[in-house]
């Protein structure tokens, strides 16, 4: 065996050992492109090698784009329920949801896509989390809805559309660069009272054994 036959054998073992993206009995499905992130550079190391699994691009994940992108154009242009914003969380293969932006219909700015979408999957699955998910948005994520999939532990966001492209509609960049500022100098003024009563619930809250966690 050569060189760089037995680099490829390894970078192959390290893919198959990511559950997250591809399995051995799937890999023969997943496509060239998880063969590509599989061979990953000599000498890397085992966070950059599963990094470069989960990144991985399938057919099947760019099937679950153009859903999203469908509904960024329905949400957006079509029906006009809010921007155009879409997307569609995925778990096992299974559609959890898909949604569009409604912040005009429902008068709810935070009524996202991304946010619409964790919101309909949780629901569904019964539970205040999505571990083992995907989601795929039509847009990169704005703070909230990033903030968002954070607390529902997705494990993985495909997004097609940057920010720079659509900065002139909708330039999420000022949340980010507003957030770095001191509270007496954001956009939306900040000031704290009352702490010591609020302190008094939460140990109240940290003794009860049914507490709740997620």
């Amino acid at each position: 065996m050569t060189k760089s036959s037995i680099k490829a054998a390894s970078s192959l073992d390290t893919l198959f050992a990511s559950a997250t993206v591809v399995h051995r009995r799937n890999f023969l499905t997943a496509g060239a492109a998880a063969f590509g992130a599989a061979m990953v550079p000599a000498g890397a190391t085992v966070a950059e090698a599963k990094q470069a699994a989960a990144t991985a691009i399938t057919e099947q994940d760019r099937q679950y784009m153009t859903q999203a992108i469908d509904l960024m154009r329905k949400a957006g242009v079509v029906e006009k329920t809010g921007g155009a914003f879409g997307a569609v969380i995925v778990r096992n293969g299974e559609v959890l949801s898909a949604t569009g932006n409604s912040v005009l219909r429902d008068n709810d700015p935070s009524a996202h896509a991304e946010v619409n979408a964790i919101r309909a999957a949780c629901k569904k699955v019964g539970a205040p989390n999505l571990r083992g998910a995907t989601m795929y948005t039509s847009c990169e994520c704005c703070p909230m809805c990033y903030a968002t999939a954070y607390w529902a532990r997705l494990d993985r966001i495909f997004y097609a559309a940057s920010w720079t492209d659509y900065a002139d509609l909708f330039d999420d960049s000022n949340i980010g660069a507003d957030m770095k500022k001191p509270y007496a100098k954001r956009q939306v003024k900040i000031a704290q009272m009352m702490r010591g009563d609020a302190q008094k619930v939460w140990q109240e809250f940290r003794t009860l054994p049914d507490r709740a966690r997620y």
